[in-house]
């Protein structure tokens, strides 16, 4: 996978673009939360996302797209967007990560870009990834080749922590029965969700969230997404791919990775600091609040946007 470089200027100046887009997908779902009906949702970000992103001074394509799975138009893997000229970057997206909460009106769903210059991510295929997540005072603490209680035990030094003080976001998954069983086990808290894993990855690095750690198994895109806005926000990260048989090793090698089960750090999954990650809300969640319908008819969004060294919290009234 060849990188091309650009100047870190030419990508900071296109996030604030991003918000714009991440925005436009989550208004467009707005009619969509509570009825049912997932792929009307997500074909109505990823329609607003690739309108907006295609008159964009950019030479992007997509490495991650969104919904193998799901029935909606895709944002593919390998399409390009932009105008063909400026920066040439590689996108992570997910016009609707939740879109099962979207379709029952439930919480924590929300659009979600991550932009790099190209050649820089990881194409993480659709599987299930491992990870363990930590934010900027416990970077450099976590090894994934560890058991959870070893992890936990130097991230609570790093912060200064007993273990019995920390809390870990683990998702409610019988997968995760093990997980749970060492977190009771050393006396510490879990802050169990129900989806969207990238919200609980980025909360390690937002002090006022109170989480110190996320661990679990979720999607591999996902893992990318995460890895991202916790490159820019100071904090790490860690994965490893989870093939569940031959077809999705050989999906792996198709995508240029060579060791499917390695364990993958922060650098591997982004190759460069020159990146940043846009999320906005679209139900509500413990990172943003979704969209809002003011009394005087306008839509008010709230998005979060992680560049290199700078983060900031945005509310926009359309």
């Amino acid at each position: 996978m060849s990188i091309v470089e650009c100047k870190t200027s030419d990508i900071q100046a296109l996030s604030r673009e991003f918000v714009t887009v991440a925005q436009k997908a989550a208004t467009a779902v707005y009619p969509w939360i509570g009825r049912g009906n997932k792929e009307m949702a997500d074909g109505a970000a990823t329609k607003a996302m690739r309108a907006h992103m295609n008159h964009l001074t950019m030479d992007a394509r997509i490495v991650i797209g969104e919904g193998e799975m799901d029935e909606a138009p895709m944002l593919y893997i390998g399409e390009k967007l932009g105008t063909g000229d400026g920066a040439p970057v590689d996108i992570a997206v997910d016009p609707v990560e939740g879109t099962n909460l979207v379709a029952k009106g439930m919480d924590h769903s929300l659009a979600v870009i991550a932009v790099a210059e190209r050649g820089t991510l990881l194409h993480a295929p659709d599987m299930y990834m491992e990870k363990i997540a930590v934010g900027p005072k416990a970077k450099g603490c976590i090894d994934l080749n560890l058991p959870l209680s070893e992890n936990m035990k130097a991230v609570a030094q790093a912060l200064g922590k007993d273990v019995s003080e920390l809390t870990v976001m683990i998702q409610d998954r019988p997968r995760h029965n093990h997980l749970f069983k060492q977190v009771f086990a050393a006396g510490a808290k879990v802050q169990m969700f129900s989806d969207v894993d990238i919200t609980g990855a980025i909360a390690t690095a937002i002090d006022e969230l109170d989480i110190d750690m996320l661990v679990g198994t979720g999607g591999a895109p996902e893992g990318v997404i995460a890895a991202v806005a916790l490159k820019c926000l100071g904090g790490d990260f860690q994965g490893r791919l989870l093939p569940a048989n031959a077809e999705e090793v050989t999906r792996c090698h198709q995508m240029g990775i060579t060791h499917p089960t390695a364990k993958l750090s922060i650098d591997d999954l982004v190759k460069t600091d020159n990146c940043f990650f846009v999320g906005t809300g679209i139900t509500n969640g413990p990172l943003l609040k979704g969209v809002e319908r003011l009394s005087d008819g306008r839509i008010v969004s709230h998005s979060f946007i992680a560049t290199k060294n700078d983060a900031q919290f945005i509310e926009t009234r359309h």
